[in-house]
């Protein structure tokens, strides 16, 4: 798969969620280096004026789920991704758009592979965050994401 329908398939998936297309985010970078997703302001605004919290929390979930994702897609691994837990910190109102990126804490190494051909599950360490235009962060989270192979059915 090029990168290009990566992208086009990560894109997609976020489309085809109603909560998450309401969000309106659009894939901004997506790399084994970091995923990034943007979305308005206006789309996600509260009644104090900011970026709605729920909103915040979501594009940086959806940023490291997009990260793990398609760091397994260009592996050749199909599996589901999951958020298994994170922690949240809230530093400052955004009064701007959205620019969520997500990164990997430690880059993924031979063992998640291993863990995923002997166990078919493994682990991703993820940390997101939104800055504010002038630099200062807004939001950052801490993430666990799991991956998980599906057992393959074989057709008789």
């Amino acid at each position: 798969m090029s990168e290009t329908e990566l992208s086009a398939r990560i894109e997609g998936l976020l489309q085809a969620m109603p909560p998450v297309a309401a969000l309106q985010p659009r894939l901004a970078e997506l790399a084994d280096e970091g995923c990034r997703l943007r979305a308005p302001l206006a789309a996600n605004i509260n009644d104090k004026g900011c970026a709605f919290g729920g909103s915040l929390v979501s594009l940086m979930t959806l940023a490291g789920w997009g990260l793990v994702t398609a760091w397994l897609e260009r592996r050749g691994i199909k599996a589901e991704v999951y958020v298994a837990d994170s922690q949240v910190k809230y530093r400052a109102p955004l009064y701007d758009d959205l620019d969520a990126r997500a990164q990997f804490v430690e880059s993924p190494a031979d063992a998640v592979l291993a863990d995923l051909a002997d166990k078919r599950r493994a682990s991703f360490q993820v940390r997101a965050e939104v800055r504010r235009n002038d630099g200062g962060l807004a939001t950052s989270m801490e993430s666990r994401y799991v991956a998980v192979v599906p057992d393959q059915i074989v057709a008789e």
